[in-house]
């Protein structure tokens, strides 16, 4: 073997070792996302189950929500009351069902527990 077929060989097996590093990164990801959804639809089928035993066990009254806050009460330049909290409320609900409110990881799902960033969003 001539020195340039060696030299050859190997760039051509660092083109390929970055491809193949390329793949992994590209599958890390895949698995992320799927690992991510399946919690979603684990905690989503979990509640489904629930109503359903619900239903089915002759309980026929509303789903019980989340206890969450009174709607804020905040009044305009006109002095005019106007109840803002729906936002507040579908936000909190979200947050109650597991996923992210906060503007760092705003809608993944929440793994660790409760999110100091997400609080505090929700307490102000």
């Amino acid at each position: 073997m001539d020195k340039l077929n060696v030299f050859a060989r190997i760039h051509e097996m660092e083109t390929q070792m970055g491809q193949l590093y390329s793949d992994l990164g590209e599958l890390k990801l895949a698995i992320k996302e799927l690992l991510e959804e399946n919690q979603r639809l684990t905690i989503e089928n979990e509640q489904v189950r629930k109503m359903l035993k619900r239903e089915t066990s002759g309980e026929e009254r509303p789903a019980s929500k989340p206890k969450l806050p009174p709607p804020i009460v905040i009044k305009n330049e006109e002095e005019t009351g106007e109840v803002v909290g729906e936002g507040y409320d579908n936000l909190a609900r979200l947050y109650h069902e597991g996923f992210h409110i906060c503007n760092v990881y705003y809608g993944h799902l929440r793994t660790e527990g409760d999110c100091l960033f997400c609080l505090s969003f929700l307490n102000k």
